[in-house]
């Protein structure tokens, strides 16, 4: 028997879901663009009505609808706006904690995203008002007001009696984690850059190169670090413990939250704003949508602020992953031969060093009493000529166990090539060199 919630016509149910909606934004529409301070309480009904809505919407054929479809998409600009807004100042309240290094400059540019996010959810409110009464959908009695979105945050802190040291934290798991955040910095070298981009570079950039497919992509790899460490590492927050691990955490974190707002207003320009496809009614609605939302400044952020940001604090977490790494890793020494016929020239060398570089610790090349860096091809082809001057046979590794135990396997191998140089296939452990 269907129920009577199901009986009730489209525009009696759409009253329903833009209720909480339209009472946010006759309370935003109030505010003033200089002096609006939007909390994250705000931030998180916005995401959840319009979530809600948008869906409904979608159920019931908005986006075939010209009637409908501007709501609809101004309802889907809310969302993500705010998803973003909301990553951005979780950020911001978590600055305090954070304890990383060079951060002013990080601070500014977050403040300036904050305002363009909230100054155009300003601008979106009266549109979606005037629209609301367009469509003749009831309105609340009455709107919220700034008491109903009190800020997350007090003068009080709630007493550390839980100790979050552990005498026996378990390395294996800070070495996976420490290693797995210099591969993810690695695999983000390819976007990385120093200075910030104009216009015309931004457009060329997205999305060609930068989508929100590709940073979600990276942002549930971060994700599923944090969650790691959270769960094998340490188990409280940002205010005591190990401040080296925890700033490590606050380096992947910062990168964590930064990808957050980067997808969603990626999003927000790739579907709403960048392609609105052939149809007459898609343009206008996009056009309309451009002049709310700043698509110039919405990418400067997205990329100017966000991505630079996130290359920046992964590369300069580097050095303290590593050095992290080095303290926990377990270290051995192993014998092996050396590459057959030709020696440590070009291919041996890169392989090796590619191994060494996979896993992020330290493992140096020794021969007599010379030590060479094993993650650096140049310093292994030097080792290679000492080697070749004195014909040695065979050489030391001394290091991480993890990288020693693939040499190990690929110099079994002859290094990846015959006595001729030329290439033989690679056991498969070390199929992550192919």
């Amino acid at each position: 028997m269907e129920s009577i919630e199901n009986n009730l016509s489209f525009l009696e149910k759409v009253r329903i879901f833009s209720h909480d909606y339209i009472k946010c934004c006759l309370y935003i529409a109030t505010c003033d663009v200089d002096t609006a301070h939007f909390t994250k309480n705000l931030y998180s009904r916005l995401i959840g009505v319009s979530q809600v809505l948008e869906d409904f919407l979608d159920f019931h054929g908005a986006k075939n609808s010209e009637a409908w479809y501007f709501y609809r998409e101004l309802t889907a600009t809310i969302r993500h706006l705010s998803l973003g807004a909301y990553s951005q100042l979780h950020i911001q309240n978590r600055m305090i904690f954070y304890d990383l290094p060079g951060t002013e400059e990080f601070k500014d540019e977050g403040a300036s995203t904050s305002r363009f996010l909230t100054h155009s959810l300003i601008k979106l409110a009266p549109v979606i008002i005037q629209e609301a009464r367009l469509l003749q959908i009831p309105f609340p009695a009455s709107s919220f007001k700034k008491e109903d979105f009190p800020t997350i945050t007090t003068q009080e802190i709630l007493n550390y009696d839980i100790d979050d040291e552990s005498t026996d934290v378990q390395k294996k798991n800070i070495v996976k984690i420490s290693g797995e955040l210099l591969r993810i910095a690695h695999s983000f070298d390819e976007f990385v850059f120093y200075e910030h981009y104009n216009l015309d570079e931004m457009r060329a950039l997205v999305p060609e190169k930068i989508n929100e497919v590709e940073i979600r992509r990276f942002e549930m790899l971060v994700h599923n670090l944090q969650s790691s460490f959270d769960t094998y590492v340490i188990h409280g927050g940002y205010r005591f413990g190990n401040r080296k691990l925890k700033q490590l955490r606050s380096f992947f974190s910062v990168v964590f939250h930064l990808l957050q707002m980067i997808g969603r207003l990626l999003h927000l320009y790739e579907r709403h704003l960048h392609d609105a496809g052939y149809k007459d009614i898609y343009k206008k609605v996009q056009g309309r949508l451009s002049d709310l939302v700043n698509t110039e400044k919405l990418l400067d952020r997205t990329i100017n602020y966000g991505l630079f940001f996130v290359c920046h604090f992964l590369t300069t977490g580097i050095d303290l992953a590593k050095e992290i790494l080095n303290e926990n890793i377990e270290r051995s020494t192993i014998r092996v031969g050396v590459p057959m016929a030709l020696g440590f020239h070009m291919r041996p060398s890169l392989l090796v060093a590619k191994i060494v570089q996979y896993y992020g610790g330290e493992v140096e090349l020794c021969v007599g009493e010379d030590r060479f860096d094993a993650s650096s091809v140049l310093d292994i082809q030097w080792a290679g000529g000492k080697i070749q001057k004195e014909k040695i046979t065979d050489v030391l590794f001394e290091g991480d166990v993890r990288a020693l135990r693939d040499i190990e396997i690929l110099a079994g191998a002859n290094y990846g090539e015959d006595t001729m140089g030329k290439d033989v296939p690679l056991p498969g452990e070390l199929k992550y060199l192919r």
